[in-house]
């Protein structure tokens, strides 16, 4: 396997095939350029990790193609080649962006360790990136899930605050996915490229989520040994997301009021103003007008933070996307434990259907969890559902007299009993085969 990829650039056939031949002994994948134009061929075509090219090139000068290169591919580093004590171009080089340089002729034993370093720096630097990618993706608008109208009109709202930089309040019940919502805001942001910082206020003692928060100096309180960051220095340029603002003491409010108007705090026992740059996003599960009114949080805290609202539905109120978030947790989570799951069966659906969801998004989830370690087979069915899911689907009492209604909802369960064996159902119920596959397709009752 290779250790990475490496493209020489230099006129000098020689020495740029004994560099070659060296770093491939050493288990590197070689890349050669004569010039300028030849070498932006092949850095279009492969993700180089490290390029080591001379200063003086037949189409162009070396030093200034180190800055081109780290603009246009700044997770690859740039070694230069140097003519014989020409350190001005070396210095100059490094100015530009370049990992190092060496002397020709003269820094022979300096390659292969500088080589390495820089490689691994450069591999850091990929990797940094791929996961930037997939962290921007796993949060972008596109990969919340819901069809209902509910959640489609909360997209839209974020979709349209999200390039603002205004602080945002997301109100909703615990387990709806409010720090998605949070996530996929900054990366619609100009602050995309910069922090983004979660605290759940509820998980610290005010004391503590103060210090966290703002951070500290060295001897501010017993046990401050050295100066500490908070989370509001560490998201600078970026955003901050503050869960559960409700439980925050009335006593933190107003620092953070003050973080809104001046954009500046003061860490924990230090009398001089720390200067910051964060947008805001909020969310809590509480009604904080009644907490105004009972004195537990600041009105004009409040105001601040509700600038721009988004009221996020229960699960129960977007019941129609249920299945669909139930089928994306299975396709995630089943390779995870190594299962090959296909499908779920309409008793399993029905009894999720019929579930009242109080811990919503995150509830769903863990129940989806939970039946895929329990199945010994590759389709979801009631069985493995908690108990209480299978009492309610047995004393489900029909939301709709409609004899076709209950006669679907009949057909479902016998098929769930009969494990999806058609001949077996439609023996059960005493009806011919061809009946029952008219009644399916009437009803458009889900296949196993």
């Amino acid at each position: 396997m290779s250790k990475g990829h490496i493209l020489i650039i230099d006129d000098e056939d020689q020495l740029r095939k004994l560099l070659s031949r060296l770093l491939t002994l050493e288990g590197y994948t070689l890349h050669e350029a004569c010039n300028i134009k030849a070498a932006w061929k092949i850095l279009e075509r492969e993700d180089i990790h490290v390029i080591l090219s001379d200063v003086k090139l037949p189409d162009g000068n070396g030093v200034e193609l180190v800055q081109q290169i780290h603009i246009r591919y700044p997770e690859a580093e740039t070694i230069v080649l140097t003519a014989y004590g020409n350190i001005a171009d070396g210095v100059q080089a490094i100015k530009n962006s370049a990992f190092d340089y060496i002397t020709k002729g003269d820094d022979n034993n300096r390659i292969l360790p500088l080589v390495s370093k820089a490689m691994d720096k450069a591999h850091l630097q990929y990797r940094i990136r791929d996961l930037e990618k997939k962290i921007a993706g796993k949060y972008t608008f596109g990969s919340i899930l819901g069809e209902s109208p509910e959640i489609r009109a909360a997209v839209s709202l974020a979709e349209k605050v999200a390039p603002s930089g205004v602080t945002v309040l997301l109100l909703g019940e615990t387990g709806v996915g409010k720090e998605v919502f949070a996530h996929a805001i900054h990366q619609g942001s100009q602050r995309r490229q910069q922090p983004f910082v979660a605290v759940n206020c509820s998980a610290f003692g005010k004391e503590i989520l103060e210090s966290e928060l703002f951070g500290h100096i060295a001897g501010a309180f017993t046990g401050a040994l050295k100066d500490k960051k908070g989370f509001f220095e560490e998201a600078r340029g970026g955003t901050i997301f503050l869960d559960e603002i409700g439980e925050m003491a009335i006593e933190l409010q107003a620092k953070l009021l003050r973080v809104l108007e001046a954009q500046e705090f003061y860490k924990v026992g230090e009398s001089r103003p720390t200067q910051t740059d964060v947008r805001i996003i909020a969310a809590t599960n509480r009604q904080l007008e009644e907490e105004i009114v009972a004195g537990r949080f600041r009105a004009d805290l409040y105001y601040r933070l509700s600038a721009f609202q988004i009221a996020l539905p229960s699960l129960n109120e977007r019941q129609k996307d249920i299945t669909l978030l139930a089928a994306w947790f299975v396709q995630h989570i089943a390779p995870k434990m190594n299962k090959r799951i296909t499908g779920m069966t309409p008793a399993f659906l029905q009894a999720l259907q019929q579930h009242s969801w109080k811990g919503n998004i995150r509830e769903l989830r863990n129940v989806i969890e939970r039946a895929v370690i329990l199945t010994d087979a590759d389709i979801l069915d009631a069985a493995v559902l908690p108990l209480d899911f299978q009492q309610q689907s047995h004393t489900y009492a029909p939301t709709s007299l409609r004899l076709a209604d209950m006669e679907k909802q009949h057909i479902i369960r016998v098929l769930a009993h009969a494990k999806g064996n058609k001949t077996r159902a439609a023996e059960l119920m005493g009806i011919g085969l061809t009946t029952l596959y008219n009644k399916i397709k009437e009803y458009n009752i889900p296949a196993l």
